[in-house]
This record gives C-alpha cells, sequence and structure tokens, in this order.
C-alpha cells in the first residue's frame, strides 16, 4: 500500500511538470535575444546610434581605402621601381638591425629558403615545396629594396608577409637576406 502512494505521489508530479508545458512559447529562456532576434532594417532610425541612423566617423589611426602604407604598387613596374629603394633603417645600428633580422628570418623564411638561404629549408627537402630559390644564384638580381618589395607582396608561390611582421622587421629582414646573398657569393 506504502508502495502505491509513492507511485502516485511521482505521477502527481509528473502531471504537475506537464500541464505546465507550453509547447507555442519555450519555458524559460536564459538569455531572449538568441531565441528572438531583433530585426532592423537597413535605413531604420535606430536608439543606440546618436542622432538616429547617422553614420560615425571612423576609428582614430584606421587606414583610408586606397592608401597604400608602402607606397609602391604591387606590380611589375612597381617591383622594379623598389630595386632603387634604400633601406632607411639607421646605419649606425646595422649589427642590431641584422641580429633582429636574422631572428626573423628563422622564424618566417628559414622553413622555405633555409638557415643559410641556399634556398634547402626543411619544407624542400620534405618535398613539400618546390623551387625555392637560392639567394647565391648570379642570375637572380636582388637587391634590398625588391627584398622588401616580395616581402610586402608576395611573389610567386611565396604569400605576403606584411601581416606577419611591421614595416622595420621587414627591412631588417630584407638586409639579413643580403648578408646571406654576400656570404652565399664568397
Amino acid at each position: 500500500m506504502n508502495s502505491f502512494k509513492k507511485i502516485g505521489v511521482i505521477v502527481g508530479v509528473m502531471m504537475l511538470l506537464v500541464s505546465c508545458q507550453d509547447n507555442s512559447t519555450r519555458n524559460y529562456q536564459y538569455m531572449p535575444n538568441m531565441y528572438e532576434p531583433v530585426g532592423y532594417e537597413t535605413y531604420q532610425e535606430v536608439d543606440f546610434l546618436p542622432n538616429g541612423s547617422q553614420a560615425m566617423l571612423p576609428p582614430a589611426n584606421t587606414i583610408n581605402r586606397g592608401w597604400l602604407p608602402y607606397g609602391i604598387e604591387n606590380t611589375i613596374e612597381g617591383k622594379e621601381l623598389a630595386r632603387l629603394n634604400l633601406s632607411p633603417l639607421d646605419s649606425m645600428s646595422t649589427e642590431a638591425n641584422l641580429a633582429k633580422g636574422k631572428e626573423m628570418y628563422n622564424i618566417y623564411c628559414a622553413i622555405c629558403h633555409g638557415n643559410n638561404g641556399n634556398g634547402q629549408g626543411t619544407l624542400v627537402k620534405r618535398e613539400k615545396i618546390l623551387g625555392v630559390p637560392s639567394y647565391d644564384d648570379a642570375a637572380r638580381n636582388i637587391n634590398v629594396g625588391s627584398t622588401f618589395h616580395v616581402i610586402q607582396y608576395g611573389l610567386n608561390s611565396m604569400g605576403s608577409y606584411a601581416s606577419q611582421m611591421n614595416t622595420t622587421e621587414m627591412w631588417q629582414v630584407s638586409e639579413y637576406v643580403m648578408q646571406l646573398k654576400q656570404d652565399l657569393i664568397k
């Protein structure tokens, strides 16, 4: 008889829970905007922007559309023009620039170009990437400006490294590549 009471209480609680259920809406919403989003029309006035739907000023220190931070375009003519560029880094701190350039080269470039610039990096030895040039090739007329241009924009299967390095670091790597080229020619 006692077990019938327990079963009756359990069935009663279950009936009570089921009777509170509403199939048309959710019973409990932790974050209601995730379930019932607020839709906005494209040019509708909204109360969270100042002056209705008026556009706000762009954030400070943003780059204007069409402005090239490097100043030389990513074209064949731009690469030839880049050959005329010299490194703007301070010539008094060349040892520090070369040390930083070597550090950045080992992080980003040595995996393909090799630690000494001979084009035999780890990925080339494992045949993951083919056709990586060596810096000692006399037919390749590279200098600091053209190396910077290639790091900035990329060339052939090499992508741009402008998002990984800032302008100073790219010039430091370019100077270090020129040192590697001189070491390979000797």
